[in-house]
């Protein structure tokens, strides 16, 4: 929890900028613009942190008139050593990149200090679009348009008057409450840009303040107005909340305001209890940010950026509860298969929230599909073979998985999650003798795809597939161990059905046409796993035909869902 240091009738900074490690650039910044005849003023967040006692890496100064701010950019670019000032034309502003060396304490986590630069602006909005029209304006408008109290403070650089605190909205004193608030009216603050409504929840989480009540009850009244903004936009938000200490803080705000079913309706199904024959189920939204807050407790020694999709991942491990739920008589209320739909909803989720859709999604999309494996090896009666199965899958992803699943314990009753703990910690150590003896993180069977194909005398095809997969089940289930004359040794054993399966699905992808394509998967389902597929080649095909049949009867129905 951030500490609020009291500063009542403190009017200048300067003292206190004497802790942060960049006081000497701020003092330059001053002397620089003294010389170039420039107002400039260090603003917004930097202030806000300097009073709170964080640290912080990104530095905003504000100086006024029309092209002040690159101006000044270049100027104190050149005179801290030549730095390259980045121009930005088309916003009016510029940005210098300092490398932590030059700027911040040996061992400090950031890599570099970033000073950006723009000239004072006044905004107005139209009704339909966030983007402003902008025109230059005066330290005081430019005050006037930032979006909580606590963030449109400002100090004074130049060297008469260094760090004397400009705070018109009283942002110290809802620092000292912890409260986020608005300069004017917050309806009037979120219809002009309905971002501000996910960044005062963002801000609240990680400075774990509340926002006012006006805040809040404008929130509700202007929630719908989330629509018309961009997924990146809200996405960058999202991000900095996943990544704070307790990030169900401002979850929990936008669902009660009403704000997060507009923007992330699958997050909001989650919530509320379903009661039939007095027998109820856990609210799973507030059971999600529990989990969440777990994985956050649970990573507090790494940055919670390094975390940000296992974050993710607890954030959408029960997605798929709403769209499994049933109520059963005697059981009650059931969720089977929650984590297999869920991993299938993750790709299109993602792709919604403009989230990236490579090895970060599969990692989450492997860890909601895994989540409910390692309770089941707690069983005293579970074999190698099954523990074997879930270090592979999960590969060096699995202390990740047993971090989700351990956090996935929420139960109010301690003896219940004292009991699930220690099942856990047996799970783990049968995962260390297995680990220990059979080598299977990251495992790769031993005989690979270029030394069947040359030892079968075959091209790359569905037979080298089949002959891969078989050995690979073999080493997992324990009837071979993961070596290579062994591997070797059972690939000729089963070469001969692996030719045979490739053939007769080559077989099969020739006689396919137009839509009967779509029946390819099945098809190789049955030619790889069934073990029952008749040793007779056209007894075989026939099988394989009436698959074939099964899956274009089922797409023509009418009944048939459709994509």
């Amino acid at each position: 929890m951030t500490e609020v240091r009291s500063y009542t009738n403190m009017d200048n900074l300067a003292e206190r900028l004497r802790e942060v490690p960049y006081t000497s650039i701020l003092r330059t910044i001053g002397q620089v613009a003294e010389q170039e005849g420039i107002e400039a003023y260090a603003v917004g967040g930097m202030v806000r942190d300097v009073l709170l006692g964080r640290s912080t890496t990104d530095l905003d100064f504000v100086t006024v008139g029309p092209g002040t701010g690159i101006a000044l950019a270049e100027a104190v670019g050149e005179e801290l050593g030549g730095h390259t000032a980045h121009v930005y034309p088309t916003f009016g502003t510029a940005a210098i990149r300092i490398p932590a060396a030059e700027a911040l304490p040996e061992g400090h986590p950031d890599d570099a200090l970033v000073l950006e630069f723009v000239a004072a602006r006044k905004e107005s909005y139209r009704s339909h679009s966030r983007k402003p029209e902008v025109e230059a304006g005066t330290l005081e408008e430019d005050q006037y348009r930032r979006d909580f109290t606590v963030n449109a403070m400002a100090i004074h650089l130049t060297p008469g008057r260094f760090g004397d605190l400009i705070d018109p909205f009283d942002g110290r004193r809802d620092l000292e409450r912890r409260t986020i608030d608005t300069p004017l009216d917050p309806e009037e603050t979120f219809e002009d840009d309905p971002l501000r409504m996910i960044r005062a929840a963002r801000f609240a989480t990680q400075l774990e303040f509340r926002v006012s009540d006006r805040v809040f009850d404008a929130m509700g009244v202007k929630a719908a107005r989330v629509e018309i903004l961009s997924q990146e936009r809200i996405t960058e938000e999202l991000h900095k909340m996943l990544e704070a200490d307790t990030p169900s803080i401002g979850f929990k705000m936008l669902e009660a305001s009403g704000v997060l079913a507009h923007f992330m309706p699958e997050i909001q199904q989650l919530k509320g209890v379903d009661v039939v024959n007095g027998r109820d189920h856990k609210d799973n939204f507030y059971h999600t940010l529990e989990v969440l807050d777990n994985v956050a407790e649970r990573t507090s020694d790494r940055p919670g950026q390094k975390t940000r999709w296992l974050r993710w991942a607890a954030l959408l491990h029960d997605i798929a509860k709403p769209d499994t739920k049933r109520f059963d008589p005697e059981d009650g209320w059931t969720f089977h298969g929650h984590e297999d739909v869920g991993a299938r909803m993750i790709p299109d989720l993602f792709r919604t929230w403009r989230l990236p859709t490579d090895e970060r999604m599969d990692y989450v999309q492997k860890l909601v599909r895994l989540h409910l494996r390692p309770i089941a090896l707690a069983d005293e009666k579970v074999t190698d073979s099954a523990v074997r199965r879930l270090l592979y899958e999960a590969g060096d992803d699995i202390d990740d998985l047993m971090t989700l699943v351990r956090s996935d314990v929420t139960s109010n009753n301690p003896d219940r999650r004292r009991r699930y703990q220690r099942a856990f910690d047996r799970v783990e150590e049968k995962m260390r003798i297995v680990e220990e003896k059979d080598r299977l993180r990251n495992f790769e069977p031993p005989v690979d795809g270029y030394e069947i194909m040359e030892t079968l005398g075959i091209d790359e095809g569905v037979a080298v597939g089949i002959a891969k997969t078989w050995i690979r089940e073999a080493i997992l289930d324990g009837e071979i161990p993961n070596e290579h004359d062994a591997a070797y040794s059972y690939l000729m054993d089963i070469k001969d059905e692996a030719l045979r399966r490739g053939t007769l699905f080559e077989t099969m992808q020739d006689r396919l046409q137009g839509a009967e394509n779509r029946a390819l998967g099945a098809i190789k389902e049955v030619v790889f796993e069934d073990p029952d597929l008749p040793k007779e080649q056209d007894e075989a095909l026939a099988v394989l035909e009436e698959v074939k049949e099964g899956v274009v009867s089922a797409e023509e129905s009418p009944d048939a869902e459709r994509p």
